[in-house]
């Protein structure tokens, strides 16, 4: 399987790719999409670091799996397509943003915008087959993507980590609390949200202050 990731990460993670457990992985993912529907588009498995490079890095949001039905996943976690109805997650995430920084609810569920600004929007799990969540885990993508995350933390400085909801939380482990911020908060799922662990967290408000201070262009989360 062509693995295409961007140029600027490769410094850092082909060491990963051409690691025995790596490749068993991109043979299961090959194994998959041939014989069954699986997202997203095997050209946009890699599109977080395709639409976010490395030196650019400046904030990271980690999900967990890609969205399974038709048309949802793009390769950015919590994102969907342009014209696609937005996910329950998505829609809590809109208006959370519109109530922390009071602009008005976004229309598209297209994150590219903010990955172009710096924001690393990375599922645990970059693949899934049609209809059935968390079918692609424990093949190798956690290894891989908790991988990525201490090789940000290592090779870069003062990033926002984002983490939502028990799973991610537990990444912060692979996270060096001394030179990074870390925010958390529940997840922004319903049952989450309408337990009071998701809204009124000010995430967005608080990236764009510690961002400020280091003299970085805030994020438009518009």
């Amino acid at each position: 399987m062509d693995i295409t990731i961007h140029n600027s990460w490769q410094p850092y993670l082909q060491a990963e790719l051409n690691k025995p457990y790596f490749k068993s992985l991109m043979n299961f993912v090959e194994a998959e999409y041939e014989e069954n529907q699986c997202f997203p588009p095997k050209n946009l498995i890699f599109n977080a670091f395709e639409k976010c490079h490395f030196n650019d890095l400046k904030v990271v949001i980690i999900g967990q799996d890609p969205y399974h039905n038709y048309n949802q996943a793009n390769g950015l976690c919590f994102s969907v397509n342009n014209g696609i109805t937005h996910p329950p997650s998505l829609i809590n995430i809109f208006k959370e943003i519109e109530n922390d920084l009071q602009i008005p609810y976004p229309k598209s569920g297209n994150l590219e915008r903010w990955a172009e600004q710096g924001v690393f929007l990375l599922n645990a799990t970059l693949t899934v087959r049609a209809h059935e969540a968390g079918s692609h885990q424990k093949q190798g993508w956690e290894t891989f993507t908790d991988a990525v995350i201490k090789t940000i933390s290592d090779k870069k400085e003062r990033v926002i980590f984002l983490l939502w909801g028990g799973f991610a939380k537990k990444k912060s482990k692979l996270i060096d609390e001394s030179k990074h911020h870390i925010l958390t908060s529940g997840h922004p799922s319903p049952l989450s949200a309408n337990r009071g662990y998701w809204f009124g967290n000010k995430h967005f408000s608080k990236v764009n202050s510690i961002l400020k201070t280091q003299n970085l262009c805030e994020v438009k989360w518009s």
